[in-house]
């Protein structure tokens, strides 16, 4: 187990170890979440501005990528 001391502003140091497992850095973003009285953290990931068009272009016709991109592009 890892421990930590809180500081009077209510801050904590990771330690290392932990932060090495996590996989986060200065600057990222770590989570907290409870589940039956148990604290848990998690590393935040950040959304891909990609996800929205996860499956966009599916469809039924199987196109190539370059007759798709014309047609989006309207040529």
């Amino acid at each position: 187990m890892f421990t930590a001391r809180m500081t009077s502003k209510g801050q904590i140091t990771v330690p290392k170890q932990v932060r090495d497992r996590l996989g986060v850095g200065q600057g990222e973003e770590v989570g907290f979440y409870e589940k039956n009285g148990i604290f848990f953290i998690k590393k935040n990931v950040a959304a891909s501005p990609f996800d929205k068009w996860v499956g966009h272009l599916k469809s039924g016709k199987k196109k190539k990528t370059d007759t798709v991109v014309e047609e989006m592009r309207g040529k």
